[in-house]
């Protein structure tokens, strides 16, 4: 083959790779702006149910919380009066 065949054949060859990775660029834009769309769609929909539903359960979860708190407070004082009896079994 001469020289500008293969210099054409380069050509053509840089253009069909250009076009094919501008193309599939474009396909992911389309792709993240349609995730991006469905994305807020969802947080609207989670802020919705955060301010009517789970606001109401707050001061529930809080007392629930608390006695937790309690109860792992007295896990140390429980666990050693278990190994002092533990100690005391034959």
């Amino acid at each position: 083959m001469s020289t500008h065949v293969l210099v054409i054949l380069s050509v053509v060859l840089a253009v069909v790779v250009v076009a094919v990775l501008a193309t599939a660029l474009i396909l992911v834009r389309r792709g993240l702006l349609s995730i991006s769309s469905n994305l807020n769609t969802l947080a609207g929909a989670l802020e919705g149910v955060e301010s009517e539903h789970l606001r109401t359960l707050e001061p529930s979860v809080d007392k629930i919380n608390a006695q937790f708190d309690t109860i792992l407070s007295a896990l140390p004082g429980i666990a050693a009066k278990a190994k002092v009896v533990a100690e005391r079994r034959p």
